[in-house]
């Protein structure tokens, strides 16, 4: 099954090759995440992410309801796994 999770943005920074990237918050967890699909995301804002890519930007009541219907269905374990630096 594919998941869209949503994570607070944290910070916003440019990669070497112009793409914005951005660590993301998830629950406590954070990622570095491509933001070049939401390129109106700011620092503060909820994104919804898939495979790494945000792919919407969502505010913070929805992000939570989806959220606690993830850690429902204990669908959150992947972001735990360690990724390459």
């Amino acid at each position: 099954m594919c998941l869209g999770v949503p994570g607070k943005v944290l910070s916003i920074e440019p990669n070497p090759l112009g793409m914005h990237m951005g660590k993301v918050s998830f629950g406590g967890i954070v990622k570095e995440i491509c933001l070049a699909y939401t390129p109106e995301a700011q620092v503060g804002d909820y994104v919804v992410v898939h495979v790494g890519f945000s792919i919407s930007v969502v505010d913070e009541a929805e992000a939570q309801k989806v959220f606690a219907y993830l850690r429902e269905m204990e669908e959150l374990a992947e972001l735990e796994i360690e990724q390459p630096e």
